[in-house]
Parts: C-alpha cells; sequence; structure tokens
C-alpha cells in the first residue's frame, strides 16, 4: 500500500521527516505546509535537498484541508502552552486526515473534560486518529523502557534519563525563548507552571507517564516536578548565540509520577549548553534504570550511518523513522487518539519483498 503524506513544517526535525517521506518507496507526498514566506511556492526536493517532486510548499491552511491525503506528519516547533497547536490539528483530523505528532500526544485521553471531547469529536467528523511519535515523548519511554519491565517480577521505581546536547542548536528564538537558556536564574522557578518551558513540557510528559502506566496496568495518583537550572560557568559562544555567565546554560526537567504502592515513574531529561553539571562527563543519550526484581540498566545512543556525511544528525533520523513506522498504525486504526503500541517496528511491504 503506499501512503499519501502531507508533511506540515520544515525546522530541522520535519525537513528530516520530509527526507524519509521522499525516500520511502510506500511514501507519496501530496502537500507541504511551511510557516514561512521564504519557502512558500519552493518544490519539496529543494527543501528536502531531494530531485523535484512536483509539489509546492504553501502557507496556505485551507490548501492543505483541501487536499487528499492519508497522514499528516505534524511537526510544528514546540511553543508554549502544551495543546498550542490543538486548533489546527483538530481542523486536519476533521477535514478525514490521520495525524501524527512529533510533539506530544503520547496519551491525549488522560486530559479528559474538553480537550479529550474536541479532539475526539474531529477524530469522529473526519473518520480519523491522532497518534504521538519521536524518540522522547514517543520511544524512550512509552515502549523501550516498558518493554524493559517485562523481565521484571516487581518494580519499584523505573527512571528515564535523556541528556541532550544543544550546542548545535542554531535558532536564538528556539533556544532563549522556548527552551529558556539564557534566563536569570534568580528570576526563573522552573517549577512554576506558568513558566514558559515548563508551560510547553508539564502537559506532554504527563502524557508520556499517564501511557507508561497504562501498558503496565497502573493507576497514576499524582505527578510532581522536581526541575532545576543552573548557570553557565563562564561566558558561553553557541550556535544560538551568547549565553552570559551565571545564566541558565543546563535545565534539568524531572517529572515524578507516583502509582499504587509507592511506585515510581521518573523522566529526567538534562539540555545544556555545558558538561559542568553532569554526573558523567559523556553520558549517553539515555539511560533506562529499573529498580526492581531483577533490576535493569540500559544505556542507548544513536550513531549515523557511515556513508551519511550529511548534517542531518541520527537523532534527527530517528524522529524520522519512528513516525514512517508509525504511519501504517495510525492509518489503520480506529477513528479517535490512539495510544501508541508497544512496538512499531521497522517493515519492509511484502508485495515488494516479493518483487525483489
Amino acid at each position: 500500500m503506499t501512503f499519501r503524506v502531507i508533511q506540515w513544517a520544515t525546522g530541522a526535525m520535519g525537513k528530516t521527516c520530509l527526507r524519509a517521506v521522499l525516500d520511502h518507496p510506500d511514501m507519496t507526498l501530496v502537500g507541504l505546509y511551511v510557516y514561512g514566506a521564504a519557502k512558500a511556492g519552493r518544490d519539496a526536493g529543494d527543501i528536502a535537498k531531494r530531485p523535484a517532486t512536483g509539489v509546492l510548499a504553501t502557507t496556505d491552511v485551507e490548501a492543505i484541508l483541501a487536499l487528499d491525503a492519508d497522514v499528516v506528519i505534524h511537526c510544528a516547533r514546540l511553543a508554549p502552552p502544551y495543546g498550542s497547536h490543538d486548533a489546527e490539528i483538530l481542523r486536519l483530523l476533521e477535514s478525514g486526515k490521520n495525524v501524527i505528532s512529533i510533539n506530544g500526544y503520547s496519551d491525549p485521553r488522560a486530559w479528559r473534560g474538553e480537550r479529550l471531547a474536541a479532539l475526539e469529536a474531529a477524530c469522529r467528523k473526519g473518520g480519523a486518529s491522532l497518534m504521538g511519535a519521536g524518540l522522547n515523548p514517543g520511544f524512550a519511554a512509552e515502549q523501550l523502557a516498558v518493554v524493559a519491565s517485562g523481565i521484571c517480577a516487581d518494580i519499584d521505581a523505573i527512571e528515564v534519563v535523556e541528556s541532550v546536547d544543544c550546542r548545535a542548536v542554531r535558532s536564538p528564538e528556539y533556544v532563549f525563548d522556548v527552551l529558556g537558556f539564557g534566563s536569570d536564574p534568580a528570576k526563573v522557578d522552573p517549577n512554576d507552571p506558568a513558566w514558559g518551558p515548563a508551560s510547553s513540557l508539564n502537559g506532554m510528559y504527563a502524557e508520556t507517564l499517564s501511557a507508561m502506566a497504562k501498558s503496565m496496568g497502573l493507576s497514576l495518583s499524582r505527578i510532581v516536578t522536581e526541575h532545576r537550572v543552573f548557570g553557565a560557568t563562564e561566558a558561553l559562544e553557541v550556535a544560538a548565540g551568547t549565553i552570559a555567565q551565571g545564566r541558565v546554560a543546563h535545565v534539568n526537567w524531572r517529572w515524578i509520577g507516583h502509582a499504587e504502592g509507592d511506585r515510581r515513574l521518573i523522566m529526567s531529561i538534562h539540555w545544556f549548553m555545558e558538561p559542568a553539571h553532569l554526573d558523567e562527563a559523556d553520558p549517553p543519550l539515555w539511560r533506562l534504570k529499573i529498580q526492581g526484581r531483577p533490576g535493569v540498566r540500559i544505556a542507548v545512543d544513536l550513531d549515523k550511518h557511515p556513508e551519511d556525511k550529511t548534517p542531518t544528525t541520527a537523532e534527527q533520523w530517528a524522529v524520522a523513522g519512528s513516525v514512517i513506522n508509525a504511519i501504517p498504525v495510525v492509518c489503520a486504526a480506529e477513528p479517535g487518539p490512539v495510544t501508541r503500541p508497544l512496538a512499531t517496528p521497522f517493515r519492509l511491504n511484502p508485495d515488494r519483498r516479493a518483487l525483489a
């Protein structure tokens, strides 16, 4: 089966997803939405550094809604507060298009109330489904950690620790406004849910913990935060600009979900511009720690293909892979918000394999 795909936005992650769609023999690009006028009217192949496709980028949402497509890969930039992209996602669902988001939506049913009702109504109207995909949220906790728990007879706690070096991120708006780097630590309370970065992330990772809990038959009683910020030990020159000495150069986001029997599900994310405040100088992308019978420890890193000489990172390719492998799942699902299954493996199309 060939899936007709719309790519929504072409930032670093979106552009890699676009390339993955164009490179995949079972995907046909039928539309491309962009935010900036500089990209509007350009061929998708030109934007992705691929051969011409005949699909031109547009800033016209109505034109995108009018297209006949199986799925939209929604790669809008993270923006406060969490859920700020609901309005456009609702319209896409109502127009009959399944949606995969790389910015959360791991377990939209966790919200109940008006927000869930709106998502469910949009899915019913369009006969479409909504699913989250990506690395974290998406894979590290909802899939990898939950599957690893399958060898445990009992569990006290599961902790996923992510460490991401942000020095190469180029967008000043994203680095300083959205992620909070460069802020004055004396004037920032990272546990204040109204602080911009926290308002973007708290809801997203509450869904992540909820999805984990549901897969394990647990019921979360509460989620608490223990976020911390660290000042730069010296003035730092990074791709997005300058971070003055003492200003925020490292954020450790921590969400702790409490469940029955005082079991805990913990997500800990280190975003850093210098390694001075890390527990280890060169951490892996993820450390998974399960305290239980038995305990489990897993370290995971991602590597680029040895023949890939492009600036695209292994993490960007992994997000694209996560999305591509989820497309058949969301397209086959019953209409409604869908929690990502425990496995969305790479699969060869059996028709293609038979012809090989």
